[in-house]
């Protein structure tokens, strides 16, 4: 059994530093034009498909709406006075739009997350079992094509729409898992906070992006083109994905020798060599792991809230229209992004150079990332009509929430990172509930768009979130644990 299973202060202090002295060993490979940035940079490209893929509707639902229909509830217009905004061409009106009431608004945003619930956990294990890259390559492809088929099923109803909704969550539900899989095999450990936190950016890209670019889309030509384009964008990633990303350096063919022996000579010690054998009993009792389940879960609930139903907060409360509304909504995913990076290259220089223990470094970014957010997102309720306040807190919010992609968020890779796509697949099964009720929660809430109606809603979310970094905070671990790297297991571990 190796020592790095041991959860002792002692231990963990050590372990940077024996990271270091290992992977000094074997020269290391240099950065520019290397396999393993180049991955990070193609499955950052495959992350900003994912998202905006997942997001556009949130903007093209304000364009799906009819207003003429909607204006008979119990508001018209929005909380704060409208603002100015150019003249709507009439070209804009081409394209369908239905009478749905807030709860089946609620029900469309949340369906996504019925579907992307339930290849969670199969997702890590096939990733691990036949490899990640085709599964993660026809997860996304199959989004890709249902996203192209979201105005034929809008225009058969809501219940189709629905159902088309929740496959391009199975389609997607294997992504994060099988990804995290493949970084297991590609991830030197002292660059694993860089490598990750470049990957995951496309997330907040995809937000950044298509929300604006959403929203003028809707403007100048209809909400149909979003899907169309959006998909465009989604197939060209797969042709690249194909041809130019392999599973492990050791099936790369156009890796050099000295980055394939720095990366596999790096992982020697961290990886388990029972393969084929899942200890299924001691990672579902592990306390580490349901430290990152509560985490994970808690982020989700502020996150998913923000991200299906701010354009929806931008239009009702702040009075901002379809055009202005991408523009906006997309501020706080850009700050959240530019902090991720950054983020990722700090906690990588604190364990390498300042030699600081992983778990501390975790617990301190999960601290930051989940309390923070917060406290700006219950202040952010209480701006009234004060634009540039309320969208001020908004983005401190969600930027402040970039800081734990460094935290609890790859903590998966810390404690096992041979399992790592099947851990990352539990704890985001149970993080992909928020993204399933909180709409619906929220819609609720918010019948009549009032502002101390959102505010209940930021409350809650900033509840959950504080819940979620105490528990982490006391139980969260940095060390590899013992039963990810035994070489052999007796019947029954």
């Amino acid at each position: 059994m190796e020592r790095y299973g041991s959860d002792t202060e002692g231990d963990e202090q050590e372990r940077p530093l024996l990271h270091r002295r290992h992977e000094d060993k074997v020269q290391r490979a240099p950065v520019c034009c290397s396999a393993r940035y180049g991955l990070a940079l193609l499955s950052s490209f495959g992350f900003f498909v994912v998202y905006s893929l997942r997001v556009n509707l949130s903007v093209a639902m304000v364009d799906m709406l009819n207003t003429t229909h909607s204006s008979s509830s119990n508001h018209s217009g929005s909380v704060c006075p409208a603002h100015a905004s150019p003249a709507q061409p009439k070209h804009n009106h081409t394209a369908s739009v239905y009478n749905w009431d807030s709860e089946t608004q609620g029900w469309i945003l949340g369906s996504f997350f019925y579907g992307y619930i339930l290849t969670q956990i199969p997702g890590g294990y096939l990733a691990g079992r036949f490899g990640p890259k085709w599964l993660l390559g026809f997860g996304i492809l199959g989004t890709v094509i249902f996203t192209l088929l979201t105005p034929v099923a809008a225009d058969l109803g809501a219940s189709y729409l629905i159902a088309v909704r929740a496959l391009e969550g199975v389609g997607e539900g294997v992504t994060f898992p099988a990804m995290y899989t493949m970084w297991a095999s590609w991830a030197p450990p002292m660059e694993r906070s860089r490598l990750l936190t470049i990957s995951y950016i496309g997330a907040q890209l995809g937000t950044v992006i298509s929300l604006p670019l959403s929203g003028q889309i809707c403007f100048y030509l209809d909400w149909t083109y979003v899907f169309y384009v959006f998909g465009a964008v989604g197939l060209v990633w797969f042709v690249l994905w194909v041809f130019l990303v392999f599973d492990s350096p050791n099936t790369h063919p156009r890796i050099s020798e000295r980055e394939r022996l720095y990366i596999t000579t790096s992982l020697k010690s961290e990886l388990s060599t029972s393969a084929g054998y899942i200890p299924w009993r001691a990672i579902v009792t592990s306390t580490p792991l349901w430290a990152i389940v509560v985490a994970h879960f808690s982020y989700n609930w502020t996150f998913y809230t923000l991200l299906t139903l701010l354009p929806t907060y931008m239009k009702n409360v702040l009075g901002f229209s379809i055009q202005q509304n991408g523009m906006l909504s997309a501020l706080p995913y850009m700050g959240c992004a530019v902090f991720a990076v950054l983020s990722g290259q700090l906690a990588d220089y604190l364990r390498e150079t300042c030699l600081c223990p992983t778990v501390r470094v975790r617990k301190s970014f999960s601290i930051v990332g989940m309390i923070g957010p917060a406290v700006f997102l219950v202040a952010a309720g209480y701006t009234g009509c004060n634009y540039t306040l309320a969208l001020s807190f908004l983005t401190i919010s969600s930027s402040l929430g970039g800081v734990s992609a460094s935290g609890f968020n790859i903590n998966h890779l810390d404690i096992a990172p041979s399992y790592a796509g099947i851990l990352l697949g539990i704890t985001n099964t149970f993080a992909t509930i928020p993204g399933m009720v909180g709409p619906v929660i929220a819609g609720a809430l918010t019948r009549n768009g009032t502002i101390e109606e959102w505010q209940t809603v930021f409350y809650i979310a900033a509840a959950i979130n504080l819940f979620g970094a105490v528990v982490y905070t006391l139980f969260g671990r940095g060390t590899v644990q013992p039963w990810a790297v035994h070489t052999s297991y007796t019947h029954g571990d």
